[in-house]
């Protein structure tokens, strides 16, 4: 069923843009503030719940041909090999190192391995959020 809602529809892209923009930014600042791959990836996830409601599952299948299950899948594998991978370079389990990058737009940022588990738990939740909604949605 397609809605026609051309009101809804204009006001949910910039929306979509803000909760997509709030969620990488609670993602960035988990580390050193609250936030995290949780919250982040709640609030991402979010952002493409909204984009399901708003418009028809074909419509966001073509745009966003992601299989969910998948998504999670990966989140939960790229947790676990950050968490195992100090296991080869002879270090403590979960033991994290620390680099500085410097981005185009945002500048210098300290990026640890935890950033890379927490994109794990974002996908995670992200897929497994996702996955849900959609589950659901297909119950009549």
């Amino acid at each position: 069923m397609k809605i026609n809602d051309v009101i809804l529809r204009t006001v949910v892209k910039g929306v979509v843009f803000i909760i997509l923009t709030l969620g990488v930014y609670l993602f960035f600042s988990g580390h050193n503030a609250p936030g995290g791959g949780f919250i982040g990836g709640l609030v991402l996830g979010s952002a493409i719940v909204l984009l399901y409601i708003t418009y028809d599952l074909e419509t966001i299948h073509k745009k966003m041909p992601f299989d969910f299950k998948k998504v999670a899948a990966f989140g939960v594998l790229l947790s676990t090999g950050t968490a195992i991978g100090s296991i080869f370079f002879d270090a403590p389990f979960l033991t994290q190192t620390k680099g500085s990058f410097t981005f185009p737009i945002i500048g210098e940022k300290d990026l640890t391995t935890v950033t890379i588990f927490e994109a794990g738990v974002a996908l995670t939740v992200i897929g497994t959020l996702v996955t849900i909604i959609l589950s659901i949605s297909e119950d009549e």
